[in-house]
């Protein structure tokens, strides 16, 4: 069996089930992106479905992460939110140079995805993480974010 091009490690757990839940599924999306740029042929739909499945569900844990942030007013939500803007912006310019057939390697995109997202995880969201954690302890974070989460499906 082929190695996984992106592993969930408990390194990059950020403490919080759904946060982590939603990592773990990013790091899902992304090997099927890579798995289908190992295809063959120029263009071909298992791509290109990938690679729309990739955007949406970034866009979905961004806005998850984004409305958490504002809920708690986290003291560097600025900074965190542009990182994320400046993500989508890059894999949307990917997508439409893919699209458009303009000189293009889905391989990179898949590389850029993987050493973005891990990076991210590892720096700015274990910091997210620590902060919703002393929340969380303080008994602040619950406060803050009730009706935020079904207690049902996700809890902190």
């Amino acid at each position: 069996m082929a190695e996984k091009f992106m592993e969930w490690q408990a390194r990059f757990s950020v403490g919080i089930p759904l946060i982590d839940d939603q990592h773990k599924r990013l790091i899902e999306i992304t090997n099927n992106l890579y798995d289908a740029c190992r295809q063959s042929g120029a263009i071909y739909t298992g791509f290109v479905a990938a690679l729309h499945q990739t955007a949406d569900y970034v866009v979905f844990h961004f806005g998850t992460e984004d409305k958490i942030m504002r809920r708690i007013n986290y003291p560097d939500y600025a900074i965190h939110s542009k990182e994320h803007e400046m993500f989508v912006k890059e894999v949307l310019r990917q997508m439409h140079d893919y699209e458009n057939e303009k000189t293009y390697a889905p391989h990179a995109l898949a590389r850029y995805l993987r050493d973005w997202i891990l990076s991210h995880i590892a720096l700015t969201d274990l910091k997210l993480g620590a902060y919703l954690l002393n929340m969380k302890k303080s008994g602040a974070l619950e406060k803050a974010l009730e009706r935020f989460i079904d207690a049902k499906s996700q809890t902190f």
